[in-house]
Formats: structure tokens, sequence, C-alpha cells
């Protein structure tokens, strides 16, 4: 009975051992291409670009390139935030943060997003949607609009 027992548990260790092994050799799936922006994201990037021709527009721009701070536990609570696009004037320097909304992320979170941005100094445009070239004019190159003034600056 006792044989029984010890041979049973012999088993059983082996066959642990051997699946523990086996979880460590997981093959990798195949790597696939994907693109790089999304339809709305792309249809937002030829907008920028056509409504500002003379400045240079980025896309998924990381919190870490925009902002610095001394601390790394204040580092980390933007660590890995993007900013969807970010337009830079002729002296490369950060015109406006462009922000479009996004289904998955809470409202709360999208706001910390921003207010982390204004807090740094940039202007910060959020839309809900692709923004058409009515609203993007309007936000960026109307009088009443303060970003038109600094473009008049620039000319």
């Amino acid at each position: 009975m006792y044989y029984l027992i010890t041979i049973l548990l012999l088993f059983l260790t082996v066959v642990m051992a051997v699946k523990s092994l086996s979880r460590k050799h997981q093959q990798d799936s195949a790597l696939k291409r994907r693109a790089v922006l999304s339809s709305h994201e792309q249809m937002t990037l030829t907008r920028l670009q056509t409504v500002l021709p003379k400045f240079t527009v980025l896309a998924h721009v990381s919190f870490d390139a925009l902002l610095t701070t001394k601390y790394a536990h204040t580092r980390r609570k933007y660590q890995n935030m993007t900013a969807d696009f970010v337009v830079l004037d002729q002296n490369y320097q950060v015109f406006v943060v462009v922000m479009l909304e996004e289904n998955g992320l809470r409202r709360a979170h999208q706001q910390y997003e921003r207010r982390l941005l204004q807090l740094a100094g940039y202007r910060v445009l959020r839309y809900s949607s692709v923004p058409d070239y009515h609203d993007l004019r309007r936000d960026l190159l109307t009088p009443e609009s303060e970003m038109a003034t600094y473009l008049l600056h620039l000319s």
C-alpha cells in the first residue's frame, strides 16, 4: 500500500515538473503590422495639416516629451500618457495640444490629462469627435481665438 502511494506521488511530481517546463517555453504569437493611426486620427491629422500648413503636426506624443519634473513620484503620474496631436510652430515650440475623446477612457481621466498639460502652460483643445475644418479654423484662426493673435505675431 505504501509503495502504491509513493509511486502515485512520484508520478504526480513528474507530471507537475513537465508542465512547469512546458510553460517556460511557450511560443510567441506571430507579429503583424498595425495601423499607426486610427481612421479618426488620420482625418484629424489631415485637417490639422490643412488648416495650419506652416506648422508641424506630431501624433501620439508622450507626456514625458512634453513635461518634466524634479521628482520621480510626480513623473510616474503621467509616465504612460500620450497626447493625440501636438502642433509645433516654425521654432518647434508647442503651439497647441489637440486631444480626441476616447470612449474607453473615463471622463475624469481625460480631464486629468488635460489639466496636467494646462498646469504646464500648454493650450489644449479637446474634441468629442473628429473636428471639422470649420471647428478647427474657429478654434485656431478666428480673431476671437487667443491663438490667432499668436499667429499674427509669427507672420
